[in-house]
């Protein structure tokens, strides 16, 4: 079932829909900083697009911003540059067959660097029934559910599992590189139930396949993502990458927490 939107999983625990954050005051039509509530908890765009080069600089430190967008309960326009994620798709993608990855995607249009391309969307799952689907697949199947895990400065993890193999958008059908011209970063606009926003990491051509690190280490700290080397009989688990890149990890990446019992 193809939804633009993540909604609550068959567990019901998390409603990503649920507005929870008050709206900012402002009155213009769009906010800026450092007046609008909004933009002084977090990092802000640059018109259509992430400030990349800021991101990037981000990244020498411990911690990086996040990002709040305006919401619902918001007092400007629905033109305000800090509505860009919630605006949803605006680029023209298509899904086509690749030769050994199954589906893929890719642009039919040229896409500057740091462009909002597409939300990973999905149910919202609770850990518990997140790691109940995980150890219900076969090996043979394809596994879609998405983990993030956000470290924050007091030592606290925020998990979010979304799972588009029921209900989805066109995220689902992103494949993995090594070297990946998409990166992910959690937005927050309602409530702190994030979505997962893919951004161009450079500028990308009319034809070029989008592709993202399942694994987190592209525009992360090292240390941020919890991928294990696994055993070596978890690897007939794993499923070989065929991203073709010259630093390509043979295997796609492996969170064993959800194959485990807690």
């Amino acid at each position: 079932q193809y939804s633009p939107d993540s909604v609550a999983g068959a567990d019901g625990e998390i409603d990503p829909s649920e507005v929870t954050f008050p709206g900012c005051p402002c009155r213009s039509s769009s906010c800026a900083a450092p007046e609008c509530p909004c933009l002084r908890r977090g990092h802000n765009y640059s018109g259509p697009r992430l400030r990349l080069a800021e991101q990037q600089q981000q990244q020498q430190q411990l911690f990086s911003r996040p990002i709040f967008e305006c919401n619902s309960l918001c007092g400007c326009g629905e033109s305000c540059q800090n509505r860009l994620v919630q605006r949803g798709l605006r680029l023209r993608l298509q899904v086509f067959r690749t030769p050994r990855k199954g589906w893929g995607v890719r642009a039919l249009e040229p896409i500057p660097c740091g462009s909002f391309v597409c939300e990973y969307a999905g149910e919202v799952l609770g850990s518990a029934e997140a790691r109940r689907r995980s150890q219900a697949q076969a090996p043979e199947e394809p596994n879609y559910i998405l983990a993030v895990r956000e470290h924050l400065h007091d030592g606290r993890v925020l998990e979010t599992f979304v799972d588009p193999s029921r209900v989805g958008n066109v995220g689902r059908f992103l494949n993995h590189s090594c070297q990946p011209n998409l990166f992910m970063v959690p937005v927050r606009v309602d409530s702190m139930v994030p979505r997962m926003a893919l951004f161009a990491a450079a500028d990308i051509s009319a034809g070029e396949e989008l592709c993202y690190d399942y694994s987190g280490r592209f525009h992360n700290l090292p240390a941020a993502s919890r991928e294990h080397k696994p055993l070596e009989e978890e690897n007939s688990l794993r499923k070989p990458c065929y991203c073709g890149s010259s630093t390509c990890a043979s295997f796609l990446p492996w969170d064993s927490s959800l194959f485990s019992t807690p």
